[in-house]
C-alpha cells in the first residue's frame, strides 16, 4: 500500500479526477529524431470555417463514461479535486496533485518503472489503464515497452503491466507502439490504438478490442492510425471516435453488439491539416471539444501550450452540417 503523499510545489497540472472523468489533455511539441519520416501535410484557410461533413451522429450529453477515483486516494485522506499529471515535467511517470492550489503531489517511485506514458483511462472501481509513450530520447527499453497495457490498481496503487501485444513493433524509424486507448463500461473493456510500423505509404496502425478480465484479444481493425480515441453513446448508436494521424481528420467508427461494424468515416476535419486531433472531450449540447498537435510521427515530448489547439465541433441542425470553430 502506499505511503503518506509527499508535498511540493509545482505549476502544470492536468486533469481532475470525478466521477464523469475525461481522458487526460495532452501537451505535445514535436521533437526531430533522425531517420524518422514525415507525413505530407497541406495548408487550408486558418479561419473559423462550415465543413461540407453532413454525418448526423443523433442526440448526445456529456455524461458518456463511468469512471470513478482510484480508491487509494480515499484511504491516504486525498480529497478531491485531485489532478493526474503525465506531463513528466516535474515526476517521471505519475502524479497525482491535491490541496490548496494543487499545491502537494503524490508520487511513489514505482510509478516511474515503465518510463513514460501518454493517456490514461479509469473503470467503474477507480483501477487505471495507460498507454505508453516514447519520450525525447530513446533507452534500451523504450522500443519493447510500446507493446505493453499498464493498470494502476485502484486499491493498492500498485502499477503493473496488464498485457503484452506482442505483434506491436516500434523501432527507429517509428518510435511509436500502443499510443492510445479508452475504457467502455459495458463490457470490462478496452479499445485501444497501436500505430507501429506505419511507413510513408501505408497506414498500418490497429485498433484492438482487449478484454480486461481474461486479457484477451476480442477483436482488431487493421489499416488505421488513430493517435486519440474516446466513446460516443447517442440516442441512435454507439461509436467510437478516432482521431487521425496522418490528417486533420475525426473518424468515426460503428459499434454494433460490441464489435467494430463498419470502416471509420470521416465526420469532420479541422481548419489546416497540420495539425491532428489528439483528444476528444464531449460536452453538452451535442458538442465536442478537439484538441489538436502538429504529429509526424517523429518523437514527441510534452513541452509547451503554444502547440496546442482547441476546437469547437458542434452539430447544425439547420445546415445539416458540422460546425468547427477554433478557439485557441
Amino acid at each position: 500500500m502506499l505511503s503518506r503523499p509527499q508535498v511540493c510545489s509545482h505549476s502544470n497540472h492536468t486533469h481532475a479526477v470525478t466521477s464523469t472523468m475525461n481522458k487526460l489533455p495532452i501537451i505535445l511539441a514535436v521533437t526531430v529524431v533522425g531517420g524518422l519520416f514525415a507525413v505530407l501535410v497541406y495548408k487550408k484557410n486558418m479561419q473559423t470555417d462550415v465543413h461540407p461533413e453532413t454525418l448526423d451522429l443523433g442526440l448526445f450529453t456529456s455524461r458518456q463514461g463511468c469512471s470513478a477515483p482510484p480508491e487509494f486516494l480515499h484511504k491516504l485522506g486525498i480529497k478531491q479535486p485531485v489532478m493526474i499529471d503525465l506531463s513528466q515535467k516535474r515526476f517521471k511517470g505519475i502524479a497525482f496533485y491535491h490541496g490548496k492550489n494543487m499545491g502537494e503531489a503524490l508520487y511513489h517511485r514505482q510509478w516511474d518503472q515503465f518510463e513514460h506514458f501518454g493517456t490514461y483511462s479509469l473503470d467503474k472501481q477507480g483501477n487505471m489503464y495507460l498507454a505508453p509513450m516514447p519520450y525525447i530520447s530513446i533507452t534500451d527499453n523504450t522500443f519493447e515497452l510500446q507493446k505493453n497495457l499498464y493498470k494502476l490498481d485502484s486499491v493498492s496503487g500498485q502499477l503493473s503491466i496488464l498485457m503484452r501485444l506482442d505483434d506491436v513493433k516500434a523501432g527507429p524509424e517509428n518510435p511509436y507502439g500502443i499510443y492510445s486507448l479508452v475504457y467502455d463500461c459495458d463490457d470490462h473493456s478496452l479499445w485501444v490504438a497501436a500505430i507501429d510500423e506505419t511507413d510513408y505509404q501505408t497506414q498500418k496502425g490497429v485498433i484492438y478490442h482487449i478484454d480486461v478480465n481474461s486479457k484477451t484479444e476480442l477483436q482488431r481493425f487493421e489499416g488505421f492510425d488513430a493517435i486519440t480515441l474516446n466513446l460516443l453513446k447517442t440516442n441512435i448508436g454507439k461509436f467510437l471516435l478516432a482521431g487521425s494521424a496522418r490528417d486533420d481528420g475525426l473518424y468515426v467508427i460503428d459499434i454494433k453488439q460490441q464489435r467494430i461494424a463498419a470502416p471509420p468515416r470521416q465526420l469532420l476535419s479541422l481548419a489546416s491539416a497540420e495539425e491532428h486531433i489528439r483528444k476528444i472531450k464531449i460536452k453538452p449540447g451535442n458538442q465536442l471539444e478537439l484538441q489538436a498537435i502538429p504529429f509526424s510521427y517523429t518523437l514527441i515530448a510534452e513541452a509547451s501550450a503554444k502547440y496546442r489547439s482547441i476546437y469547437q465541433a458542434s452539430w447544425d441542425d439547420n445546415q445539416n452540417q458540422w460546425r468547427v470553430t477554433k478557439k485557441q
